[in-house]
């Protein structure tokens, strides 16, 4: 489904991803962990079109992303649900996953997922009227993912879900990561919390300083000594 050959992203004189290649099958949870300032985010953000690259291909679904806008990403179904969730404070619950839907023309469909989207997080049913604002953190990252589910995405990118969390909300998250993927949705997962991403996906990828240095099934870099040791916190 993403195919990232040799990309290559510079910040000024910074090279922050130093030639990385990596694979999302459809259908699978992929997960690219590493220590802050490795390169996860950015590799989100140049597969949604926010940064560009200076060299190297993503191609989705047979078509190369590196020259399109945000937006027209967004339109071909790669959606990501962003570091810090970025609610919309002001704005109702509704509002906002109505906001994910925005260039949809299909109301039925619509109609259809935010029913799904209320089966998936019923608190957030129960607050549809209130200003998202004045939700708890956990209740703000369920309203990212839901309006990101409001997309109807056919590759959903998430950059630290679990940041910031009460360990119970963390496993809240995960489990909902594993019924969107359920429910047949393929996912590009960037997480700081190496123990529960590695036990969610099919496959990982180590980053450290903008290279990939390690990948493998999930089930078997949670087992590498070297993996245990760094992100695992076991010697």
């Amino acid at each position: 489904m993403l195919t990232i050959e040799n990309l290559n992203v510079f910040y000024g004189g910074i090279h922050a991803l130093r030639g990385i290649s990596l694979t999302v099958p459809d259908g699978q949870i992929v997960t690219l962990i590493g220590a802050n300032g490795a390169g996860k985010s950015t590799t989100l953000r140049a597969i949604s079109g926010i940064v560009k690259p200076a060299s190297g291909s993503i191609v989705f679904d047979g078509q190369d992303l590196t020259q399109l806008q945000a937006h027209e990403i967004v339109s071909r179904g790669v959606v990501m649900v962003p570091e810090g969730r970025r609610v919309f404070p002001d704005m109702s619950v509704l509002e906002n996953l109505y906001l994910g839907a925005h260039s949809r023309s299909d109301h039925k469909a619509v109609m259809r997922d935010l029913d799904m989207v209320f089966d998936l997080f019923p608190r957030l049913k129960e607050r549809e009227k209130q200003h998202a604002g004045t939700l708890s953190g956990g209740e703000q990252q369920m309203l990212a993912l839901g309006r990101a589910l409001m997309s109807n995405p056919k590759l959903l990118t998430m950059d630290e879900p679990s940041l910031g969390l009460a360990p119970i909300l963390v496993e809240q998250v995960f489990a909902i990561i594993r019924r969107i993927h359920e429910e047949g949705k393929t996912i590009l997962l960037i997480e700081q919390n190496a123990r529960a991403a590695l036990q969610v996906a099919d496959y990982g990828y180590i980053l450290e300083t903008g290279q990939i240095v390690l990948q493998g099934p999930g089930s078997e870099l949670a087992q590498n000594d070297a993996v245990r040791k760094a992100y695992l916190g076991i010697a």
